[in-house]
């Protein structure tokens, strides 16, 4: 596969463990996400997918080496990931269902703002903020709560807050688990116009959403690296198949 965008910025991670009280929830990773692809992240449950995320965004410890714009994600604190430049979704959309969606987009904007200089105390819409509602496709919707938001829209409400905090790596997990089937084409046409200049990882288990969307895979077995590369050189590996299918067959990745 050709992409169209491959930067100069990338996060390189290289033998990743995470152990807790003895248990090697991870261990010997060694993966390279770069800039302006679409990079999944896939495995069975208990692979150690969330938890080698979990690992880069300061939520636990890991040793070893994940070095981003020289620095070393594995030696910070979870705000200094963020501050610079490095952000995460989970599972459940974490938004302020009581605020609208512009006031959830403009808190997360204050990353780089003084305490004082949030939106109600301002008269015009920050260009950032116009611009990320603009991405998700939220505009008709700025002033409405976030929690009465479909599932699919508040996931997308999330990407914008990571847009607006110029996060250039974003972490995504299942960000497409409960979506209709148009709310996951709308997402994935979402993730191809962001990630010219961004580093984006997508953690999934919708195989179909992976095969349509995904630049680069990497496959997760038992906290370790399995196999990496392109769909067709994943579905096409053996390995993958008997470990990560099980008794599944090879339809479920060949569709």
């Amino acid at each position: 596969m050709t992409l169209s965008f491959v930067g100069e910025d990338y996060l390189e991670v290289r033998d990743l463990a995470v152990d807790f009280d003895g248990f090697k929830a991870i261990s010997e990773v060694n993966v390279t996400f770069l800039q302006g692809r679409l990079h999944f992240l896939i495995g069975p449950n208990g692979a150690g997918k969330t938890t080698l995320v979990d690992a880069l965004t300061g939520l636990v410890r890991g040793t070893g080496e994940a070095m981003f714009r020289q620095h070393d994600l594995l030696q910070m604190k979870s705000h200094e990931i963020v501050r610079l430049g490095v952000g995460r979704t989970f599972q459940t959309a974490t938004v302020f269902e009581q605020l609208s969606v512009l006031q959830n987009l403009d808190i997360a904007a204050g990353l780089h703002r003084s305490a004082g200089r949030l939106l109600l105390a301002r008269r015009r819409v920050p260009e950032s903020v116009q611009q990320a509602l603009e991405t998700i496709g939220l505009t008709a919707l700025a002033h409405r709560p976030a929690g009465i938001l479909a599932h699919g829209q508040k996931q997308w409400l999330e990407v914008g807050m990571l847009l607006v905090q110029d996060a250039k790596v974003m972490f995504l997990d299942e960000t497409v688990a409960g979506m209709s089937a148009q709310e996951r084409e709308e997402t994935g046409e979402l993730l191809r116009r962001i990630v010219g200049d961004r580093t984006i990882v997508v953690i999934e288990h919708d195989m179909e959403f992976m095969r349509t969307y995904a630049d680069y895979v990497t496959v997760m077995h038992g906290g370790r690296m399995l196999a990496e590369g392109t769909v067709a050189e994943i579905q096409a590996d053996p390995q993958v198949q008997s470990v990560y299918l099980g008794t599944v067959t090879e339809v479920a990745l060949d569709g």
